[in-house]
């Protein structure tokens, strides 16, 4: 038992600070959850906290969907791909063990403890590069866990904080491999790896595939068989470690084949060399204003460490030469495209282009750990001390150094100089043990508040920036929603929407309800080709779906209630109801897709009705208006912001009084009042699309007058404004209702309903058709359904009573028929093993020789070193 605990001392010290340090952190700087002050920013607030709430909600069978469909977000839209690479990570399914309403706690717990289990492991695999002082190993780990990257850019992605786990995990393994011993482990161990987030798994197994290598090159009196036999053992395990986590990748892949591009990314070439130096100092943050640059400090300690490295005599110089060499290599690979496009999958990824930055981190603590085992002497760390000094005046005037980088590299820096060589000088002198001691507490307390106050300036530095402040996103008037439409809910009869997006970019999965909010890497392209050919909205380029809020769209998606935000505003909200088709109605025929050039003749075609009037424009007279192929170009105001109600320019039409005036200019961008409404438009061309939004009702003279006032120059289309009447509309809806099932129920990923007898034509649900659904129809086969202006449709033929459809993810086979396979192999080789252990270990065994001693591969030999 006690030399269980001594293992484990060393790596639960490292978990211990790493965390504690950050929430030290968190707690002067007020953040949450030791304050109010939400750390929800961007993607954890829009993705992270929503997913995570759905998770909630699948461990208590609080949802009508599963993991292989999620029925609340889009309409309706695949989940397992979501799953897979937002919440396979093992700490996230801690949100279970906490009520609903505090999702964001565990979502920090994510965080909290990737920090503290990557410090741990980390501290593990320094031990297989060089054994000694675990203390030390500790220490160094620490500053891998806080690394820059984790301070900046992971900690918002807790999918991504994975990759810091999974590091260690590979390196472990492939020392494993390298020593040829435990191959059933290390494979398990990639699995693991991959199984948690496969994308930074992929950074993690390259980067180790590159110090496997090196430490096979360095190593001394071995043979190339024996290398080549190590490297081969490492291939077989990743190989197989990647086959047994096969389902995570299939499915993922041919979900984001078929989801909606994102806008394209664009690699604005390599930053400034100063700028990328400077992310060796900590503390520091470039603001909003900085070109992107990996984040690669790893502390004081760390620094000090790799810059004292290439002075260490005791070091071979080919081995001195050989780590700068990766590190170098590395850091360059970082920012040249073709290299950037390898570390991320081919596809160059939006935001910040160094999402692979903590493996340069994790290669520069390996570095800091082969000086520090090598015992380097006070001069050397002399020499290592100037180095950082010069580094420091070097990049003293770039973004990313200020005050907090000074008191670091002056305070820090100069407390873990003086701590180092005091082990240095006491090294050997049995006598001063308590000195020695007293020495490495001081350099533990310097590591822990360096650590902490590197990630309180970053942080404050990070909440100085206006785009970046998080949201709040389970406050009260998210719970208020919450329980709002938890009282209306009506599925599957109908939907209960939780209307546009307010609280996070995935708002069924934060409040419930079933709507069209939904924002992923995996959005189906055909999901948002429908919901916006039918005039609902989106951001994103439709990575990012919206809701409908005109009453159209809302009877064809089966939209009973939604949510309407108070006009008055201050957060409030009221229930709004609406007349709804089932979802899933019986067609005789459909029309043809030919003339429905508009939104409101595609609207029609879908709700098999006309309802619309769709009048004439004119431009008032007087008013600036070009006419231009299908509509109007309007020329930019001066101030079209200050006064909107007077700038721009009015169209007038005629419709039908008492009817309902809705508008529709997906691209533009500016005011557009009428009718005694006034909206904000935000399109922006492809990126951002405004839905058809209601203006008023018709007055008695009929004329409808609508003031577009653009910022800048900006388009009006020619069938801007339609006119629904209210009348023809309940009447087409009573119509698509006396034609609903007689019963319908769905399940987690399926639906079944019970026809009118006679039903005959097609069946028509109002779920966006996404590949992977088989539908039949009174137990037939199963077969695909087919498109109705995007939406399900199934042919009923002469006449049918039962239609069941069921879905099933797209690549899941295939990953389970991988996984399969790996996991046979995985055990023919644990059972063989096992079995020539048991021949060996047999009474039929030969003793040795005298004075033969068995062959031993020392896990702790620095091969990379000697």
């Amino acid at each position: 038992m006690r030399p269980t605990i001594r293992r484990l001392a060393a790596p639960g010290l490292a978990a211990l600070l790493s965390m504690a340090a950050y929430c030290l952190a968190l707690a002067i700087y007020g953040g949450y959850p030791f304050d109010p002050r939400s750390r929800a920013v961007n993607d954890l607030g829009n993705q992270f906290v929503p997913f995570h709430a759905r998770l909630w909600d699948l461990l208590h069978g609080e949802t009508s969907g599963d993991l292989f469909f999620n029925w609340g977000s889009g309409y309706g839209v695949p989940f397992l791909a979501d799953f897979f690479t937002y919440l396979m990570n093992p700490f996230s399914w801690l949100v279970g063990l906490f009520p609903r309403h505090l999702a964001d706690f565990p979502v920090f717990l994510v965080t909290l403890f990737c920090i503290g289990l990557g410090s741990a492991l980390m501290t593990v695999l320094l031990a297989r590069l060089h054994p000694g002082s675990g203390i030390l190993r500790a220490l160094l780990a620490v500053g891998y866990g806080l690394c820059g990257w984790v301070l900046n850019d992971g900690y918002a992605d807790p999918m991504w904080m994975w990759g810091p786990v999974a590091l260690p995990l590979m390196g472990i393994a492939a020392d494993w491999c390298l020593h040829r011993r435990r191959w059933v482990a290390a494979t398990l161990l990639v699995a693991l790896a991959w199984a948690g987030n496969f994308y930074t798994a992929a950074m993690a197994t390259l980067a180790m595939a590159l110090v496997l290598l090196l430490r096979l090159l360095l190593a001394h009196r071995t043979s190339v068989g024996d290398r080549l036999r190590s490297l081969l053992r490492a291939a077989g395990a990743t190989l197989v470690g990647i086959a047994l986590a096969a389902p995570a990748m299939t499915v993922t892949y041919r979900a984001s084949k078929a989801a909606q591009p994102a806008p394209e990314a664009v690699f604005l070439g390599r930053p400034a060399l100063r700028d990328q130096l400077a992310q060796l100092l900590p503390g520091g943050h470039g603001g909003a204003e900085a070109t992107p640059v990996p984040n690669i400090a790893i502390g004081m300690l760390g620094l000090l460490l790799v810059a004292t490295f290439p002075f260490v005599r005791t070091l071979p110089l080919r081995v001195r030469v050989g780590w700068y060499g990766l590190a170098a290599g590395v850091a360059v690979s970082f920012v040249w495209k073709p290299t950037i496009l390898l570390w991320h999958g081919g596809a160059l990824p939006n935001g910040s282009p160094y999402r692979a930055s903590f493996v340069l981190s994790a290669i520069l603590v390996m570095i800091a750990w082969l000086a520090l085992a090598y015992r380097p002497r006070p001069r050397e760390l002399a020499a290592g001390a100037t180095l950082v000094a010069l580094l420091a005046m070097l990049c003293r005037d770039r973004n990313s150094v200020g005050t907090a980088t000074w008191i670091l590299v002056l305070g820090g820096g100069g407390a873990a100089w003086a701590a180092l060589a005091a082990l240095s000088f006491l090294r050997g002198h049995t006598a001063r043990t308590r000195v020695r001691t007293a020495v490495a507490v001081a350099l533990t307390g310097t590591v822990l508040l360096g650590s902490a106050y590197a990630a309180f300036s970053v942080t404050v530095q990070r909440g100085k920036i206006a785009w970046f402040r998080p949201k709040t996103t389970l406050d009260r008037g998210a719970l208020a929603a919450h329980a709002r439409l938890a009282a209306r809910a009506d599925w599957p009869r109908s939907r209960t929407d939780p209307g546009p997006h307010e609280f996070a970019n995935n708002d069924p999965l934060l409040i419930g309800g079933e709507g069209g909010s939904y924002y992923s890497s995996f959005v189906p392209a055909g999901t948002a080709a429908t919901l916006h050919g039918l005039g609902a909205g989106w951001y994103m380029k439709g990575r990012h779906t919206l809701s409908f809020e005109d009453p159209v769209g809302r009877a064809i998606m089966g939209v009973s209630s939604y949510l309407a935000p108070v006009p008055e505003g201050g957060g409030r909200y009221t229930t709004g109801y609406a007349r709804s088709a089932p979802l899933l109605t019986v067609r005789r025929t459909l029309p043809p897709a030919r003339g429905a050039r508009t939104v409101f003749a595609r609207q029609e075609r879908v709700l098999g009705a006309t309802v619309y009037e769709v009048p004439t424009l004119t431009p008032r007279p007087g008013d600036a208006a070009v006419p231009s192929r299908g509509g109007w170009i309007l020329p930019a105001v001066r101030k079209p912001a200050a006064d909107p109600d007077r700038a721009g320019t009015v169209f007038t039409g005629r419709c039908t009084p008492g009817s309902t005036a809705v508008w529709y200019a997906k691209w533009f961008s500016g005011h557009v009042g009428g009718l005694g409404s006034r909206t904000r438009a935000v399109g922006w061309f492809e990126r951002t699309a405004n839905p058809v939004r209601s203006l008023g009702t018709v007055p008695q003279d009929g004329t409808v007058a609508v003031r577009f006032t653009g910022l800048g120059r900006q388009h009006v289309p020619q069938h801007a404004v339609g006119c629904v009447s209210p009348r023809k509309l309940d009447a087409a809806v009573d119509a698509l209702r006396a034609k609903g099932p007689v019963a319908f129920r769905t399940s987690g990923h399926g639906l079944t309903a019970t026809l009118p007898s006679g039903s005959a034509g097609h069946a028509v649900l109002a779920v966006p058709l996404t590949r992977g659904w088989g539908c039949s129809v009174d137990g037939g086969p199963s077969r695909a359904p087919r498109s109705f202006s995007g939406l399900m449709s199934v042919g009923l033929g002469s006449g049918a009573t039962r239609l069941a459809c069921s879905y099933t993810p797209p690549g899941l086979k295939a990953g389970l028929a991988v996984s399969g396979a790996g996991a046979l192999l995985l055990t023919a080789v644990a059972v063989g093993t096992a079995v020539s252990r048991r021949r060996v270990a047999g009474p039929a065994a030969p003793a040795p020789a005298a004075g033969a001693s068995p062959r031993l591969h020392r896990p702790n030999s620095d091969i990379g070193a000697h």
